[in-house]
């Protein structure tokens, strides 16, 4: 695609506006940042992108012109900004073509793309996915929600490479022609309805990753999720299922603790769980997905046996961050909705005290707190979802609360109830938007915390 001279709109000056930009000057294109946000400073932003690159590059912040939107080609969205606001339709009703970023970064891209979605579990998955494929090709590229933009690395591809990628509903909106090798929807639970709206909305974003996939490639999907396991009948890809509750005639599914994979109509035993070192239920789903990913797209099954076996887990997914006193802590701060944070309570086996509150993304707590199961000792409840939470405990009979102001407090509220034998477990079911600026930083702050007590 010659993008040449042409006038091109990046909505969004984060992370993956910044590196979208950067693309399309390398490309030759005229870029025109723009950002709502009328307290940011354009020349900074400008200087950030530009660095030493030579282009022509212009922000504009809070009002759109009118005569820009005329004068535009395309616009490329940052995942951040909602799709439905006045300026996006504002380009819309003019007719200029509206892409994300992912789908920028894939029409410019070369290689095959592995890519994998869903509610929970997706960052483990695409990790875990990523070792097996670095252990198998030379050009791997792990990109996506994971923090690492796609566009950042489109320059370094090539036809032989792989890009595993992390795509959250987002993300997946905004596509076009975008079509993963294999693809997975690991689940989907209710999330995101700030964004979407409807879980009808959420759902169709999600399925989006399997849109342009033909019967030459692959969909993995949870058998067990009742949405996904329903989308595998309308899907032009093959699909295989995964299951960690029964057996599958074509897939690979969970029997007695071993990992079983079938997809030649041959069974073959890839591991036991106890051969794993990352714990629980969710994540032997995800250890399935990947491995059946690496399978579906030809790597040899000695590869993936020894990357299963090898694989630590990832930050701020039910991280174990020291013992203190006879108390164990332990880092979830990515369980950042409530289904994530019900497999972290899960997988807990003391008693605990749970930190949890935060953004509200309009999530309902009520299915968090019933599988609290009398493991959670206290829960100590912060952010702007504190009294919601609060009041939804003790409509459902758990009283056994504390509010806070602060995350320190929460932390310190913490030491000061915790007796040898029990676990401190952040896992705070909501984001961290309005405290910090992402869940890694609010889990480095758990950690530094922790690790000083005495």
């Amino acid at each position: 695609m010659d993008l040449r001279g042409r006038n091109i709109l990046v909505f969004g000056s984060g992370i993956s506006g910044v590196s979208a930009s950067r693309l399309l000057l390398a490309k030759g294109a005229e870029v025109i940042l723009y950002d709502g946000n009328i307290s940011l400073d354009a020349e900074k932003i400008k200087n950030e992108i530009l660095e030493d690159r030579k282009g022509k590059l212009q922000v504009i912040l809070g009002k759109l012109p009118a005569e820009i939107v005329d004068s535009l080609a395309l616009t490329i969205m940052s995942p951040g900004v909602p799709l439905d606001i006045p300026a996006v339709n504002q380009m819309r009703a003019k007719g200029v073509p509206i892409w994300g970023e992912t789908e920028l970064a894939y029409v410019l891209g070369k290689g095959d793309v592995l890519a994998i979605t869903g509610t929970n579990g997706k960052t483990t998955t695409t990790t875990l996915l990523g070792e097996i494929i670095k252990n198998y090709r030379k050009s791997v590229f792990v990109v996506g929600n994971i923090g690492n933009p796609y566009t950042d690395i489109v320059s370094k591809t090539k036809e032989s490479s792989v890009i595993v990628a992390e795509m959250s509903s987002f993300q997946l909106e905004s596509i076009h022609t975008f079509r993963p090798k294999v693809s997975a929807i690991l689940n989907i639970t209710e999330d995101h309805l700030n964004r979407h709206h409807t879980m009808e909305a959420y759902i169709a974003a999600k399925q989006n990753i399997a849109k342009n996939q033909t019967p030459a490639d692959t969909c993995v999907l949870n058998y067990e999720d009742e949405a996904t396991r329903n989308f595998g009948e309308k899907v032009s890809a093959e699909v295989l299922y995964f299951s960690s509750q029964r057996k599958l005639e074509k897939g690979i599914y969970l029997d007695n603790g071993s990992i079983i994979c079938n997809i030649t109509g041959v069974p073959e035993k890839v591991c036991h769980v106890d051969e794993l070192k990352i714990l629980g239920l969710h994540n032997y789903e995800n250890v399935m997905a990947a491995a059946v990913m690496g399978l579906a797209y030809k790597v040899p099954m000695e590869i993936i046996r020894k990357t299963l076996k090898e694989f630590q887990g990832v930050e701020h997914r039910i991280e174990f961050v020291a013992e203190k006193n006879g108390v164990v802590y332990y880092n979830d701060s990515k369980g950042t909705n409530p289904d994530a944070a019900i497999r972290g309570i899960q997988a807990m086996n003391r008693p605990t005290l749970l930190i949890g509150g935060g953004y509200d993304k309009g999530s309902s707590y009520e299915e968090w707190i019933q599988a609290f199961d009398g493991k959670v000792k206290k829960l100590v409840l912060l952010g702007a979802t504190r009294e919601k939470i609060d009041e939804t405990a003790r409509k459902l009979g758990f009283t056994d609360t504390v509010l806070v102001d602060t995350f320190e407090e929460a932390v310190e509220t913490c030491v000061k109830y915790a007796a040898p034998g029990d676990a401190v477990l952040l896992s705070p079911a909501c984001a961290s938007w309005g405290m910090f600026q992402n869940y890694e930083e609010r889990g480095d702050k758990f950690k530094k915390m922790v690790l000083q007590l005495s």
